[in-house]
């Protein structure tokens, strides 16, 4: 691959682990090219997370050299030529070049090769094609870098050759149509996934609940799930979609995107989250969110002032109320209620079952109902009453029952 001009690093690529980790290679004879997502963002000016680098010699020879500069060396996919370096606490994947032997559509058998034009052209995306060398030189050879300033997201070559190859590519289409992509949508790439949409019900969930999620994060997630419905990329995983008009309305009002709370945003007031979960494989706790985010009770009282704010952050939590607060369309001061929901700490009730007891009651249901009346009527009382005052209401109840 020939050149394609320089590009300014981050800090986070040219800091002193990252220098050490080059001249390790370097010592050995390696040759070593920043790839991918932090070549992508370095482009476009975006925050880094994951530092990936592409080798031209096989694992087990990265793997010696590594531990001959006394860096730690993980072997996280010998079979696929990919190490992690760990460089002054710093984690670096590094993967040897690669091209494909044989697909299915979910994974492939790949050979090693120090074919750097090979490796790029077995990657989905032009702007993920992007090499650096430490200097901040950069290789386009599928000129990636005009594709991102344009906001295209367009396959390498034939994008039904590229979408065979692991169907996923369906999905990441529009997950980088949403964080990358402007309008127009790139046609080629569309009507292709549009033509594959099928084939997803063959993946697994794990890997299309991340996808989806993943491209829920982003600020062109309607536009892009609006996208992925008329293509019929959603009729599998998420036949439920019922628009985005209510995902624009809750971004509208978040200061932080939260890929859960905006697949509830999608989803219409009846959506089964229990089966929404498990098709998805969600986690025991995801699922549990979506389905107190989507249930009709407890209502979210709004309009009904502080007292009312707190009586729903003390039943739901902070969290979950302020989930269901972001996605209300009840009137009402909602940007208190949600200053309130990030400040306020709902207190405990003051008295408990052991309490009705010492006061003469048998164990047994109606232990329970007394502490729940006494705990309305707290909560009526905007949890002003004390303990004292808690156990005080709570013998009048034992009296009276």
């Amino acid at each position: 691959m020939k050149p394609a001009g320089k590009i300014a690093l981050p800090a986070l690529m040219t800091d002193a682990a990252t220098a050490r980790l080059f001249a390790a290679l370097g010592a050995a004879g390696i040759a070593a090219r920043f790839v991918g997502g932090c070549v992508r963002n370095a482009v476009f000016d975006r925050p880094i997370q994951d530092l990936d680098l592409a080798v031209d010699k096989p694992p087990e020879t990265v793997m010696r050299a590594l531990e001959a500069a006394r860096i730690k060396a993980v072997p996280t996919g010998l079979k696929h030529g990919t190490v992690t370096a760990i460089a002054d606490d710093q984690p670096f994947e590094l993967t040897t070049l690669r091209r494909d032997v044989e697909t299915d559509g979910r994974r492939a058998i790949v050979a090693f090769t120090d074919d750097w034009l090979a490796d790029a052209s077995r990657r989905d995306f032009t702007f993920n094609a992007l090499y650096a060398d430490p200097d901040g030189t950069l290789y386009d050879p599928f000129d990636g870098r005009a594709d991102l300033a344009a906001g295209r997201v367009r396959f390498i070559g034939d994008a039904d050759t590229r979408i065979a190859e692991d169907r996923l590519r369906v999905l990441r289409f529009f997950r980088f149509q949403a964080w990358y992509g402007r309008p127009p949508i790139d046609g080629a790439g569309y009507q292709a996934c549009a033509r594959n949409a099928a084939t997803l019900r063959g993946l697994s969930g794990e890997r299309v609940r991340k996808e989806l999620l993943r491209t829920l994060e982003a600020d062109g997630a309607p536009d892009a799930f609006d996208a992925m419905r008329e293509a019929g990329v959603l009729d599998h995983w998420l036949p439920e979609y019922a628009g985005s008009a209510r995902l624009r309305s809750l971004m509208a009002r978040e200061d932080m995107a939260d890929g859960l709370r905006r697949l509830a945003a999608v989803l219409p007031a009846d959506a089964n989250a229990v089966a929404i979960g498990k098709r998805l494989k969600l986690s025991t706790q995801e699922s549990l969110r979506l389905e107190v985010i989507l249930a009709h009770e407890p209502v979210v009282d709004i309009a009904g002032g502080a007292r009312a704010w707190r009586a729903g952050i003390y039943r739901l939590g902070n969290g979950l109320y302020t989930d269901r607060l972001l996605l209300s369309d009840a009137p009402g001061d909602w940007r208190a209620a949600l200053a309130m929901a990030r400040r306020w700490t709902a207190p405990p009730l003051p008295v408990s079952g052991g309490d009705a007891l010492r006061l003469g009651l048998k164990p047994g249901p109606q232990v329970g109902r007394l502490i729940d009346a006494v705990e309305r009527w707290w909560i009526e009382g905007d949890f002003a009453a004390d303990r004292a005052a808690c156990l005080a209401e709570l013998e009048r109840l034992v009296r009276a029952a």
